[in-house]
């Protein structure tokens, strides 16, 4: 297969400018100070912002994608329960797609997206799952505090991407995204330039994938280009 790198991507304007948020996670420097702020103004209130995800090049998006197509990574229902592989590609290319985006058009590709924790409600020893029952149980403080800056338009242009109604991906409200910086990746965003890079990769479901892109691209892509 050939290497893909992140000027090889659809969104059409090169690498984003990396830096380190934290020890192993990267941002596009671009939105460093923002995060910084948003961390101090949570940890006023008493909270913790932990990031547990950040920018994800190609290659891992696309390992995380084959991963669950082989069994080797746990498939989720609508729910959030585990469920089993199922053997029809098409039916295996929708299950992946409830909780895993698409390599190349996935947002952490572009550095402006974070998946967050309240590392003060983590117990001890806690591996953090990111499912929606830690954000009901306990990080729902923590996600009562972010509605109410992005109700109001305090969280220095964070806001969440994947809600409810908006869309195919199942709700994740540990994902946040810095949308005025995101949004200009976004602009030039190409599905022609993805459907290259399906065509000369290894990715599982591919067949399935090239022959519905146009619809994935309409329910799973462009509904959170915010």
């Amino acid at each position: 297969m050939e290497h893909i790198s992140d000027d090889m991507l659809p969104y059409g304007l090169g690498s984003p400018n990396l830096v380190e948020a934290a020890p192993g996670y990267f941002v596009d420097a671009e939105i460093l100070p923002f995060l910084n702020k948003l961390k101090n103004e949570a940890s006023a209130k008493g909270f913790e912002i932990r990031i547990e995800s950040a920018y994800r090049p190609f290659e891992r998006q696309l390992s995380i994608w084959n991963r669950k197509a082989r069994g080797e990574l746990p498939l989720l229902s609508a729910e959030g329960v585990p469920m089993e592989r199922p053997q029809d590609e098409e039916e295996l290319m929708y299950a992946i797609l409830t909780w895993s985006a698409l390599p190349g058009a996935s947002r952490h590709h572009l550095g402006t997206d974070l998946d967050v924790v309240d590392g003060k409600a983590c117990p001890e020893g806690y591996e953090v799952q990111l499912t929606p029952e830690e954000c009901s149980g306990m990080f729902a403080k923590f996600h009562k505090f972010l509605d109410g800056l992005f109700a109001s338009d305090e969280a220095f242009g964070f806001n969440r991407v994947f809600i409810p109604g908006r869309g195919k991906i199942r709700p994740e409200g540990w994902h946040i995204a810095h949308l005025p910086t995101s949004r200009k990746r976004l602009e030039h965003f190409s599905l022609d330039t993805l459907r290259k890079i399906y065509e000369n990769s290894d990715m599982a479901c591919k067949k399935a994938v090239l022959a519905r892109l146009p619809q994935l691209a309409e329910e799973y892509i462009y509904p959170y280009f915010i």
